[in-house]
Parts: C-alpha cells; sequence; structure tokens
C-alpha cells in the first residue's frame, strides 16, 4: 500500500481538497499506522502553548555567557595542567642527562661525537647490505613475480589513497 500521498497530506499543514479529504479518511479507516500519524498530528496542534516567564531570554543569554567563560576558563586550566605535568615528566626524564651535562662536558662531548660516528657507520654498513642485496634478489626472483609484486604494491596504494579520500571527504548535502 502506498501511504506517501497521505503521509503529506497529514503532516503537511496545507489545505486540502474535497476529493483529496475523502481519499484521506476512506485510508485512515483501513491503515493503523496513517491512523496513528493523524491522531499524533490532532495531540499536537490541540496542545496550547505557554509563553516563557517575562525576561526568560535576558536571563538565557546571561547563564549563556557565564557557562562559556566557566568552560573556557576549565579548557585553560586544563591545558595548563597537561603542559606543566609534560614539563615535569620531560624534566624526570631528562634530568639525569642534564645533569651529566652540566657536570662533565667533556665527557658528553665524547658521547655525542661517539654516537654520531656510530650512526654514520651504521648507515653506510645497511647502505652496502642493500647494495649487495639489490645485486643477488633479481637472479632469485623472476620477471613474472618482480611485475606480480610491482601490481601488488599499486593496488595496495591505490586502496590506500581510496580510504584516506573515504575519511577526509566532506559529505555534500543530506
Amino acid at each position: 500500500m502506498n501511504h506517501r500521498p497521505f503521509e503529506d497530506w497529514l503532516l503537511d499543514d496545507q489545505p486540502l481538497t474535497l476529493e483529496q479529504e475523502r481519499e484521506l479518511q476512506a485510508h485512515l479507516r483501513s491503515c493503523p499506522a496513517c491512523s496513528a500519524i493523524a491522531e499524533s498530528n490532532l495531540a499536537l496542534h490541540s496542545v496550547r502553548t505557554v509563553s516563557p516567564a517575562a525576561g526568560f531570554t535576558e536571563r538565557f543569554q546571561t547563564r549563556l555567557v557565564q557557562r562559556r567563560q566557566e568552560q573556557r576558563w576549565r579548557q585553560i586550566i586544563g591545558t595548563l595542567i597537561l603542559v606543566l605535568g609534560g614539563l615535569a615528566l620531560l624534566a624526570w626524564l631528562a634530568g639525569p642527562a642534564i645533569q651529566e651535562v652540566l657536570q662533565s662536558p667533556a665527557q658528553w662531548l665524547t658521547t655525542a661525537v661517539s654516537y654520531f660516528l656510530f650512526i654514520l657507520t651504521s648507515i653506510q654498513a645497511l647502505s652496502e647490505a642493500g647494495s649487495v642485496l639489490m645485486r643477488v634478489i633479481p637472479n632469485f626472483i623472476s620477471p613474472a613475480d618482480w611485475l606480480g609484486m610491482f601490481l601488488m604494491i599499486v593496488v595496495i596504494g591505490g586502496l590506500w589513497v581510496v580510504s584516506i579520500w573515504r575519511v577526509t571527504r566532506v559529505p555534500q548535502g543530506v
């Protein structure tokens, strides 16, 4: 049964023609769902509206401004607590290192230089290992397998791009 025109007639506050009124009454006798809508609509239109007390708008606006100020202060205090807590944690974690630097700058400088040299030699070793692997691996993998891996990477990348696009796009309309 098509309820669409009857629901529209019940929910719109537009006057109906005599023919529409007859069709609606006949439908209401046979359709409990539309009858419930008609009863609800009648109950809503028969409710007496009460005006707010004098000065309601001014009191509401004043309370709204006050709540916004309270909320702003809570945010400021929360942010301040978060920042101070983070700084305290950072000071607690970095305290021994800072104490070491202040006690013996020569020891700190030696440690920094040795760490820098360790990073450089690690990068050099990794690049040499990578170049050896790049020369050896192609002999073990067929061109068809390389193509398959390349296509799989392209598909996964495409799915990743589409998923990022779907998550970040702003929906249009309703």
